[in-house]
Parts: C-alpha cells; sequence; structure tokens
C-alpha cells in the first residue's frame, strides 16, 4: 500500500524577488564584496572598527597633512601592499604596508610639542614660490620633522606651535577646540575702549562674520596706540581686518600665547620643548582622545643638550690680580682662611725709602688704604668703619707721621 506525501501547509514557497540583473541570489550565501581600489583580491581585509583612513595615518607619520596626502596619492606617489593607490578612501591598519615614493611609511613617535618664537621676516611654509626664507629653513637641525600648528604672516611675531603629530595639530587648529589665542598689537590711529568693547559680540565685514574677541586699550604712544586681542577663531589675517574696520593699521604683531602654552622669555628664534606629563596635563583626556595622540610610543629622534663652551686656560685654578683677589672668582662664596689673610695683608710698596736718598723730601704723602670688604648678608659690602680710620689718618697730618718714623743712619750729607 503506497502512502502519499504529506503536503506543505503553509502553502507553495515563494520565489525570491529578482534582482537588477535578473538573478536570483542564492539563500544563505552572501553577495560578493566590492572591491577596493588599489587592494587584490588576496589583500588582507580590514576589520570594521580597526585601522584608520591612510590621508590621516599618513600625517601622524609626520610626513604631510591629510589634504596633502590625498594630494600625493592623485598623484601615484603612495603604495599599498605594493599597488598604487588611487584614492584616499582607504582604511589601512598595522598589517598593511605603506610606502610613500618608494621608502616604507616611518615607524609613529610619541606625540611631541615644541614652543617656537617666531622672527619677523619668515614664512610659515614648507617651500616658498617667491624664494623667501621659511620657518623651517631656521629650525635646529637636530629637531625631527615637525608641522606647524595653524599659521603666522610673514610680519607677524611670537609663539608658534610645533608637533610631530598631524592628527594633534588639526586638533589644535580648529575653532571647536575653543583655545584662547591672545595677541600684543601696535597700530597706528586712536580707538577708545567703548569700541573695543563692541568687539566681543562679533563683527561682519565684507560678508565674512568674526566671532567674539577681547580687545583692551593698554596705552596711547605718540600716534600708535597698544592693544591686547585674544580670540579663539584665528581666521586669515582677522586681527589686522578687524582694526582695519576701527580705522586701525597694524604695524606689529605678537602672539603671546597660545590656550595654555605662552611666550613667556623664549628668546627670539628659539625652540623649547614641553614635557611629555606637562603636555598630557595640559591637552586633558577629551583633545587627547580627539587627536589620537600616542604618549607610549617611544621617541626616535631625542635633541642633544647643548653643553657650555670650556674656557682654554691653566686647569689648576684662576690665576691670582691686583689686590690679591683671583682672576674670574665670582661673588655670593665663602672665603677661605687663606684668601681672607691675603685679601687683609698691606701691599708692598716701590716708593723710594730714606735709606736710599736720605733726604726727608723723597717720602711723598702717605696714601690712604683702599677700601676693605667684609662679607656681609647682601655678600661682599664695604667696610663702613675703614672710612673712620682714614679720616684720623689724614687728620694726623704728613708731620706727625714723619715724626713717629725713624731717622736714616749718618744724618744728611
Amino acid at each position: 500500500m503506497t502512502t502519499d506525501k504529506k503536503t506543505d501547509r503553509r502553502g507553495p514557497k515563494r520565489s525570491a524577488r529578482p534582482n537588477a540583473q535578473g538573478k536570483k541570489p542564492v539563500r544563505g550565501k552572501p553577495g560578493p564584496k566590492k572591491a577596493v581600489p588599489g587592494q587584490s583580491s588576496e589583500a588582507r581585509p580590514t576589520v570594521v572598527g580597526e585601522g584608520e583612513r591612510i590621508a590621516k595615518v599618513m600625517a601622524r607619520a609626520g610626513l604631510c597633512s591629510r589634504r596633502e596626502a590625498e594630494t600625493w596619492i592623485a598623484a601615484g606617489r603612495v603604495e599599498l601592499n605594493g599597488k598604487i593607490l588611487e584614492t584616499p578612501a582607504v582604511t589601512v591598519s598595522e598589517r598593511d604596508t605603506v610606502s610613500v615614493d618608494g621608502a616604507p611609511l616611518p615607524m609613529r613617535e610619541r606625540t611631541r610639542l615644541w614652543l617656537y618664537h617666531k622672527p619677523r621676516g619668515l614664512v610659515t611654509t614648507n617651500k616658498d614660490p617667491e624664494g623667501r626664507p621659511t620657518v623651517f629653513e631656521k629650525l635646529p637641525a637636530d629637531l625631527p620633522r615637525v608641522l606647524t600648528v595653524g599659521r603666522l604672516d610673514i610680519n607677524t611675531e611670537g609663539l608658534l606651535l610645533l608637533t610631530n603629530d598631524g592628527g594633534l595639530a588639526r586638533a589644535l587648529e580648529l575653532p571647536a577646540t575653543g583655545w584662547l589665542r591672545r595677541y600684543r598689537v601696535r597700530a597706528f590711529g586712536k580707538v577708545t575702549q567703548e569700541q573695543l568693547d563692541g568687539l566681543a559680540d562679533g563683527v561682519a565685514i565684507e560678508g565674512v562674520l568674526y566671532g567674539a574677541i577681547e580687545a583692551t586699550l593698554d596705552k596711547a604712544q605718540g600716534d600708535n596706540v597698544w592693544l591686547t586681542v585674544g580670540l579663539r577663531e584665528g581666521k586669515n589675517r582677522e586681527v589686522k581686518r578687524v582694526l582695519e574696520h576701527l580705522g586701525l593699521t597694524v604695524n606689529r604683531l605678537i602672539r603671546l600665547s597660545f590656550g595654555p602654552f605662552q611666550l613667556l622669555d623664549l628668546n627670539d628664534g628659539e625652540v623649547r620643548e614641553i614635557r611629555g606629563r606637562v603636555l598630557r596635563d595640559q591637552l586633558g583626556e577629551k583633545l587627547i582622545e580627539q587627536a589620537g595622540a600616542d604618549f607610549d610610543a617611544p621617541i626616535m629622534n631625542e635633541r642633544v643638550p647643548e653643553q657650555p663652551k670650556k674656557t682654554k686656560g691653566p686647569a689648576k685654578g684662576p690665576a691670582r690680580g691686583a689686590g690679591g683677589k683671583k682672576q674670574g672668582s665670582t661673588e655670593g662664596r665663602w672665603l677661605s682662611a687663606r684668601e681672607a689673610k691675603d685679601s687683609a695683608r698691606p701691599r708692598k710698596s716701590n716708593r723710594p725709602t730714606a735709606e736710599k736718598h736720605g733726604d726727608k723730601s723723597s717720602f711723598e704723602p702717605r696714601p690712604s688704604r683702599s677700601q676693605r670688604r667684609i662679607w656681609g648678608e647682601d655678600g661682599l659690602i664695604e667696610d663702613k668703619r675703614q672710612e673712620g680710620r682714614n679720616e684720623r689718618q689724614d687728620r694726623s697730618g704728613p708731620e706727625q707721621r714723619d715724626k713717629s718714623r725713624p731717622k736714616p743712619r749718618g744724618g744728611r750729607r
């Protein structure tokens, strides 16, 4: 006896909806992945959540900015896993091999920051088409490849931040960071504090809206005025254009601070590095995460500290000069017993004596003793009691001093 096959109570199976090409996809099997330009089918896939855009990786390596990296990729200068990259829309990880101009991408270095006192007359660019001197040409030779945080005009001087981390440079440049940039300005013309207070609400000039500006009138010097200006956006030539709107002509502009970092006593053209712990505290966890700063990586290029120059001369000690003092000795140190005895001992005189000439007229008035110096709370000071002794000697007169002297033997001839 034969049994019939059980019919499916759910009814007949529905056919899958055909795609644009008219083909029915196979259930349970994923469709083909889209090929990424510059990667072969054998290239290792990047997992979601891992890696970064290649332009960002190149900027963090200190080679260039993100925008320059995109230009280099378009020019065919960047290779990924042995093949020329055609688009910057690629995510790479530590497993990928990136090379620029045939050289492998340098290993990532610890995030570092330097303060630089930019002099006037330097252009903030890698290469100036007009042949003007640039900032990077004047930096110390032992400094690693760095990027500037923002720019300063050729006639603007003062604080300029340098870093080897392109991500940090980009994060500090953004107006959203909100770091105050303070300037010292000298301008030709007249202005009142009320006019400067009007900049606190922002101002629109020729269709460009500038944010709130803190401005203080410090003093008026002749036809010029000195101002202190603080802003947070840092648009191109913002200070000069805003002050021109008030009828002032800027003839000197000095940046005093950028966020928590200040110019202070940094000399013209000098570079000073911010230590890692101080830099981490000043940035904060939020900005560090936003910039992707790395403080655990090693330092590849360490600057050699300058050693004081050695002076040529005998190694035994400083030579003695006039008065029994040692040449090259500095004030503010304790005197030894021998030095104190030598300084108090009177010098031998080379004047002619009566034993040689036998004439009373050959004697000269005895000069007053040199002012003695003693050790006090403020260091070596003049002995005030010595002035009283000199006055008593002067009042005694030369005759009384001559009587106290022994007469020459044999009398006069």
